[in-house]
């Protein structure tokens, strides 16, 4: 017999969030046969810049995910939610996804192996904190606060602002609460950082469930995901991107 609507949506809630937690809360698998990948590399990841050309919004993300870009070594690249954002640039012609990426696991050993890279065309993307944080080698945490108004970590997204202004620069978004205080506690800071700013909830599977009303009554998990894609790419073209063949 087939679920109610409600049902169904918890149960895929409840899968999306395993998956998600596999992420933040267990230790990282050791199947890829990298020296490094049963580890946390927890190296700098740097900002995804467009080769050339304008960049007129920023993107500023939570930090690498311990599967994803602490292995690709690029923002949200096979991180679980980095799907979601990579799949709304794409669609908005922001970002070039290479051919055949699909054909293996989203997983950043995976994709670094094929040696699978976005492009970027008028967006920049970053973390709040550009490394995984972890307190063991093994496991991933939320950044804590100390971590992320470091001034060390304030001068690195600063910089990574100052550089993209000479390039038209007019807006930030940002992806979650953790992303969207810390640019909040940079721009008190810096005031002639003149931005504009919007935020979209984080697209991880705890930040999609929170968009659904009524606790998810009536709503499917697909339908969060295409809201959440639209809404992303809505500010994203608010803020001032520019098709590149527009």
């Amino acid at each position: 017999m087939r679920k109610p609507d409600g049902q169904l949506f918890i149960a895929m809630g409840r899968e999306l969030l395993r998956d998600d937690n596999r992420e933040r809360d267990v230790p990282v698998d050791t199947e890829d046969q990298h020296p490094l990948a049963g580890r946390i590399i927890g190296a700098a990841v740097p900002m995804l810049v467009p080769r050339d050309g304008p960049v007129h919004v920023l993107i500023v993300g939570e930090a690498p995910g311990p599967r994803g870009a602490d292995k690709s070594a690029i923002p949200f690249w096979g991180d679980a939610a980095g799907k979601h954002l990579y799949t709304a640039l794409a669609a908005l012609g922001a970002v070039t996804l290479p051919r055949a990426y699909d054909t293996v696991p989203w997983d950043g050993n995976a994709l670094r192996r094929r040696a699978f890279k976005p492009t970027a065309q008028g967006v920049a993307l970053t973390n709040a904190l550009d490394r995984c944080p972890t307190d063991d080698g093994f496991r991933f945490r939320a950044p804590a606060r100390r971590e992320l108004q470091h001034p060390a970590n304030m001068a690195r997204l600063a910089a990574d602002i100052e550089r993209l202004l000479p390039r038209g620069l007019t807006g930030i978004l940002t992806l979650g609460r953790v992303a969207t205080t810390t640019v909040e506690f940079l721009l008190t800071t810096r005031p002639d950082l003149t931005l504009r700013t919007q935020s979209v909830v984080h697209p991880s599977a705890q930040g999609l469930l929170s968009m659904a009303p009524n606790r998810g009554k009536g709503s499917r998990m697909a339908d969060l995901q295409a809201q959440w894609q639209t809404r992303c790419q809505a500010a994203v073209v608010e803020l001032g991107f520019v098709a590149p063949d527009a």
